[in-house]
């Protein structure tokens, strides 16, 4: 008996410290890794969020930048850190579409992953460059038409997001297009303006600025809320495309084990920081909508896009 009721004790004192150092997460810094390089729509995100979650976890929030593989280097090490203190931008590249372009996909998006923390979504635009007559996506498409040769559509890289939006634009409508994948928006973009490219489908983050400085014309954005940053700009929805919508989301991710109460905490923080006011105007001005989501919702959201995603990320034979 005496002996059973040792054991007993032993196993609620573990207990209780297990459950203990789970909810003084974090103990030293954390770890975000972004999927991609600095510059872009993710990155820009994380740096907005990196500070004001410090102050509200009382640790250091580190950026880390590990592109390639397209977005599953940076994903893959996530997973490999096993350490509670790294976490993953997550977004739709390494969620619902790199996965799906390699014929074995290196880890399953909802079985490996807990989505702890929605941040917001970033449409897409279609644009073209000035000396392209289309102001329209009805114009865009006659135009695409009148060429009578494949029309090649750029993005920032083989299995983007937006990518895979122009790969379900070329099948909704049946248009000759041929894709370009550059490595990061940059590039594109300077080929685009050295007359080198006329069409591509990039974030609204990535190309607001030249927009705005009418060196490319957004025609239309991929997504049901209009854009703060870009009101003028109509939606696919409002132009008759319901089946162009996609978005590209941003949130806190973190590997299957990361404990039950350090995801609470993390929930918790993320959602003070979006709360406050000058953090939601900032990701705005880059072209994020924010949006509270609780955990179980964030996750419905991955698995939708998951499912949308895979047949035309599938049908475009894109592969890594």
């Amino acid at each position: 008996m005496i002996a059973r009721r040792l054991v007993l004790a032993l196993l609620m004192t573990l207990a209780a410290v297990g459950s203990a150092a789970a909810q003084q997460w974090p103990s030293r810094p954390v770890k975000i890794i972004v999927t991609f390089p600095p510059g872009g729509a993710s990155d820009a995100a994380a740096r907005v969020i990196s500070g004001p979650l410090s102050e509200k976890l009382g640790q250091t929030v580190v950026i880390d930048n590990k592109p390639g593989g397209g977005t599953t280097i940076g994903a893959n090490a996530v997973l490999q850190a096993k350490d509670d203190h790294t976490l993953m931008l997550s977004n739709s590249a390494p969620l619902s579409i790199a996965p799906y372009l390699f014929d074995k996909p290196p880890y399953d998006p909802l079985k490996d992953f807990v989505h702890v923390a929605y941040i917001g979504s970033v449409a897409n635009a279609f644009v073209v460059r000035p000396a392209v007559p289309a102001k329209t996506i009805p114009e865009l498409i006659a135009w695409i038409k009148e060429q009578n040769k494949v029309v090649p559509f750029g993005s920032g890289g083989q299995g983007s997001i937006g990518h895979i939006i122009g790969e379900m634009f070329k099948a909704e409508l049946g248009l000759s297009m041929e894709h370009i994948g550059y490595r990061g928006a940059a590039p594109m973009f300077q080929d685009m303006m050295a007359g080198q490219l006329d069409f591509a489908v990039v974030t609204l983050t990535e190309v607001l600025p030249l927009a705005k400085d009418g060196k490319l014309r957004m025609i239309a954005l991929t997504s049901t809320q209009k854009a703060p940053s870009a009101p003028e700009v109509p939606l696919v929805t409002e132009l008759g495309y319901p089946k162009l919508v996609a978005e590209n989301f941003v949130g806190l991710s973190a590997p299957a084990s990361f404990p039950p109460a350090a995801q609470a905490r993390l929930h918790k923080a993320m959602a003070e920081v979006l709360a406050d006011p000058k953090v939601v105007e900032r990701l705005g001005d880059l072209g994020f909508v924010t949006k509270a989501m609780t955990p179980a919702e964030f996750t419905a959201f991955v698995a939708t896009q998951v499912q949308t995603f895979q047949a035309p990320v599938k049908a475009s034979g894109a592969k890594l």
